[in-house]
Order: structure tokens, then C-alpha cells, then sequence
């Protein structure tokens, strides 16, 4: 029977476990320039013992940034200091994607010349986002404000910039990438029609609200191989303006032509506030349809969540966020029943080594 510890083949890319370490921001990155260093090194290193590690969520450009102290994969800086995490994660036997990620609107004018962020039209998220006051040198939520509406001479520059991240991607080690097309970020901003307003070729119709995400994974695949592209999705959001009750069918409809094209997995980011929407076995039935490669969920799994999810033949993969932070040495702890250590919520974003490398494994 599959479990946790069942080895996986993600296409040429052997996984011990299914036991994937979740994104997480952490906001760690030096400054200035967003350079990934030799601590996140350390962190990441430290829980290499996954099947999969993700990475944090990782700017394409300057344009695609939204949070403060977040890493880039843009500047030959950036591609040094991943370089430098990928070989320590390497060195452990781990294996690692990067998250590439574009935030369109959900953002802050202070990232941006013009004090204006991107969308696919300009309609603002109403959401907040987490920003560093250089006066202060303490971070906050302060709202995003309204973006302008990207040309289509826009549109064809950020796809460019994908494609130089993957390949900044592979000149820094990573196994492959995942693009981050989930929680109402640029992507996900084109699919839906609440934040997708456009009268173009990208919008309107569910083929025209699919296809920046189509030329986006396109454009990556050309870099580095489709095998080895996976794509976060996040069909049952509603904050950030996102609720759109086409979304699921639309999200759909691009998870079919991107299967067409040889994506790797479809990772599935559920909604893990208290009160949010849950995930319907039906959209999970229908996602197993439509889909030939692998699929990963993540939100609020525990073990025993995980293993019925996996038993149930309705996820390959499950991604642990939390309890990885508090815990380096976690798929250990899941096979010898060890007790889980708590995070420390109040060090999740910016800081020192304190709340991101303290956390030991067990002896």
C-alpha cells in the first residue's frame, strides 16, 4: 500500500519519500538586492531529508517582488547565492525546485518606479501585504494599492522574464522549477474573471483567461524540459478578490492543456484558515481525470491526513509547510513516531537565525 515512504518517480526525478517540504516565505534575503545567503543555505540544507523541497516563493524580476527581504533569481547575485543553497542541499542528498513567482497586483508601491504594481487589469485586491519601513527597520501589513493594466507589450516582457528565471534556475542547480500560479498572485490573477477584466486576447473567454499561463509554461519548458516544470494552483479561494466561481472549471481547462504539453504536477495549495473553503472530493476526481502527471496537496496535513489522502489515490504527493520550520528533521519524526516540535509564529517573517536555523533535529 502507498504511503508516506512509498518511493516516486517525478518523470526522470527519483523522490525517496512523498514527503514534500511545502513553500514558505520567510523573508531572509540580504540586503539590498534580495541575495539569497549562506543562512537560508543552512535552512534549506538542514531539511534536504524531504522527497522534495520547494522553495520559498522567489521573484522572476524587480517588477515581480511584493514582500520585502524575499529572494530574486534575477541578478547574477541571486543566481550565486541559490547556487550556494542548491549545493548544500545536494551535498545532504536532497533534491529542490525553486518557486517562481510574479505577485501582479498583489504588491506595494514602494517596489516600483511609478508606485504602481501590475495586473491583468486594474482593479485592486483589497489584501495587504507585508513590507519593511526603512525608517524603522520593522516589517508590517500595509495595503496594496491600485495597479495599472499590463500592455500586451507588457505581457510579452514578463514571459520573457520567466524564461530567463528558468534559466538562471538551472545555471543555480535546481532539480527543476514550480511556477506559482496559486493565492491570487499575476497568474492566478489572469484566470480569473473577478481580477481578469481584459477585452483582448487574454481575457474573456476561458481559453484567452488560460493562455499568459500557457505561453508562461511554455516559455519555462523551453529552458529546462516540461518534466521538469510543476505549476501551484488554488482553485477554491476567495480573499484577495479572487472569488470566482468559474475558477475550479477555468483552472481545469488550463491543467488540461498543460498536461498536453508534458507538466510534471499539478500542486494543489488548500486553503488552511480556519474557516476557509475546502477542497471537494469532486474537483479532486476531476483534476485525477483531466490529469495524467502528479499531484501534490498541501494544507494543514498531518500524518494521518496524509496517509488516507495518499491511500485514497487522489494525491501522489503531500506538502508539509509548518511543521517543517519547527521541525528539520521532520520525515524522521513521521516514521519513528517522534514527537512534533511548535514554530514560533512571531520569527516567521525577517530576522535572524532565531526561528529559522534553531530549531534542532532530534538526537
Amino acid at each position: 500500500m502507498t504511503n508516506l515512504f512509498t518511493p516516486f518517480a517525478l518523470g526522470a526525478l527519483p523522490l525517496p519519500s512523498r514527503i514534500v517540504m511545502a513553500p514558505m516565505t520567510r523573508s531572509r534575503a540580504a540586503q539590498p538586492g534580495n541575495v539569497p545567503t549562506e543562512l537560508m543555505a543552512e535552512y534549506y540544507a538542514q531539511r534536504a531529508s524531504a522527497g522534495l523541497i520547494l522553495t520559498e516563493a522567489t521573484q522572476i524580476s524587480p517588477q515581480g517582488q511584493g514582500y520585502s527581504f524575499t529572494p530574486g533569481i534575477h541578478s547574477p547575485e541571486q543566481v550565486a547565492g541559490w547556487r550556494r543553497v542548491t549545493d548544500a542541499v545536494h551535498a545532504k542528498g536532497g533534491r529542490i525546485f525553486v518557486q517562481l513567482w510574479h505577485v501582479g497586483r498583489m504588491s506595494h508601491e514602494s517596489f516600483h518606479p511609478d508606485g504602481k504594481p501590475v495586473a491583468p487589469s486594474a482593479l485592486a485586491p483589497g489584501a495587504s501585504v507585508w513590507v519593511v519601513d526603512p525608517a524603522t527597520g520593522k516589517g508590517g501589513m500595509v495595503p496594496s494599492p491600485l495597479p495599472r493594466a499590463l500592455t500586451a507589450a507588457d505581457i510579452e516582457a514578463v514571459v520573457a522574464d520567466y524564461a530567463a528565471a528558468a534559466r538562471n534556475a538551472v545555471a543555480a542547480g535546481f532539480d527543476g522549477v514550480e511556477l506559482h500560479g496559486a493565492n491570487g498572485y499575476l497568474i492566478d490573477e489572469f484566470l480569473r474573471a473577478t481580477s481578469n477584466q481584459r477585452s483582448d486576447g487574454y481575457g474573456g473567454s476561458v481559453e484567452n483567461r488560460i493562455r499568459f499561463a500557457v505561453e508562461v509554461f511554455e516559455a519555462v519548458a523551453a529552458e529546462l524540459g516540461a518534466g521538469r516544470v510543476g505549476l501551484r494552483i488554488s482553485p477554491f479561494i476567495t480573499q484577495r478578490g479572487m472569488n470566482d466561481p468559474e475558477a475550479p472549471a477555468t483552472i481545469l481547462a488550463l491543467i488540461r492543456a498543460l498536461g498536453q504539453r508534458g507538466l510534471a504536477y499539478a500542486h494543489i495549495a488548500e486553503a488552511d484558515w480556519d474557516d476557509a473553503p475546502k477542497t471537494p472530493d469532486s474537483f479532486r476526481h476531476d483534476l485525477r481525470a483531466a490529469f495524467a502527471g502528479a499531484i501534490i496537496v498541501a494544507g494543514k496535513y498531518d500524518r494521518t491526513r496524509a496517509e488516507a489522502m495518499l491511500a485514497s489515490g487522489l494525491a501522489d504527493l503531500i506538502a508539509f509547510g509548518r511543521p517543517f520550520i519547527a521541525n528539520p528533521d521532520l520525515p524522521r519524526r513521521f516514521a519513528e513516531d517522534l514527537p512534533l516540535a511548535e514554530f514560533e509564529a512571531d520569527a516567521l517573517f525577517g530576522g535572524s537565525a532565531a526561528g529559522y536555523t534553531s530549531y534542532p533535529a532530534l538526537t
